[in-house]
């Protein structure tokens, strides 16, 4: 019989997050809920039952990272997979709906604050870089390891250099130029970890209805973690070191 698969998904409380963790508890994985909110985590972890264990941690804190991997170490004694879900849009508070209204105009290189930049890119892209190092000697222990890294479609350089691309007018150096530096990072991961047995994965979920967007998204969240959900349920014979969408559509860097 195999040996039950123990999974991290960061961001995991709702969401994304959230309906991978649930399809993935019912494929037969061990999954930790990653939650910058203790309580939110517990919650969410009552409501997904058997085989869900909230683990608080925040991807902006080394210490709480820190934490969170000695915890897998002591209870787990190893990590098969990591999802490397948590990310942000904004820091801004928004109305009911609103999120795409002047969205362009309040993020090009010449308005938007590099407070904001910052903010979002501590999150987006330098979290998840310590999240992996933390995390990489505890699924350096698995046999059969993998690493999926939920990005966006919005970051690829190639569809955004593409004047019909439809989202081009939405690309600023928050969010999306976040998801740009995220690719690069997995890509740098990818070369990295050849060879080694760990898998590396970049996937991007559709424009979902998230608290990410403000529930302006057109897909549901089932739809949306499709993606996630297959490459993570990748046996050991499946890829590394590639980007789609669903359903295994390859997206350009």
């Amino acid at each position: 019989m195999a040996e039950e698969r123990i999974a991290l998904i960061t961001g995991a409380n709702q969401g994304v997050g959230f309906q991978t963790a649930k399809e993935l508890i019912a494929a037969g994985n061990t999954v930790l809920l990653g939650s910058r909110n203790a309580e939110r985590g517990e919650e969410a972890a009552r409501q997904l039952g058997s085989g869900a264990i909230a683990i608080q941690i925040d991807v902006t804190d080394v210490a709480s990272i820190a934490a969170a991997a000695g915890r897998i170490r002591s209870e787990f004694g190893r990590l098969d997979l990591l999802v490397q879900n948590a990310g942000i849009s904004t820091t801004k508070k928004r109305e009911p709906g609103e999120f795409l209204q002047d969205y362009a105009t309040n993020n090009t290189a010449s308005t938007v604050s590099i407070e904001e930049v910052r903010a979002i890119w501590d999150t987006n892209v330098f979290g998840v870089l310590a999240v992996h190092q933390a995390m990489l000697p505890l699924l350096r222990l698995s046999s059969d390891a993998r690493i999926v890294i939920v990005s966006s479609g919005v970051g690829s350089l190639a569809s955004n250099a593409d004047p019909a691309f439809p989202y081009r007018k939405i690309y600023g150096p928050g969010y999306a130029a976040s998801k740009t530096a995220l690719n690069g990072l997995a890509l740098s991961m990818m070369i990295e970890l050849e060879g080694t047995g760990i898998k590396v994965n970049l996937v991007s979920p559709a424009f979902t209805a998230t608290a990410l967007n403000n529930f302006a998204g057109t897909e549901t969240v089932e739809d949306g973690s499709r993606e996630v959900v297959r490459v993570a349920l990748l046996g050991p014979d499946g890829p590394t070191g590639t980007f789609t969408r669903w359903n295994n559509q390859t997206i350009p860097w």
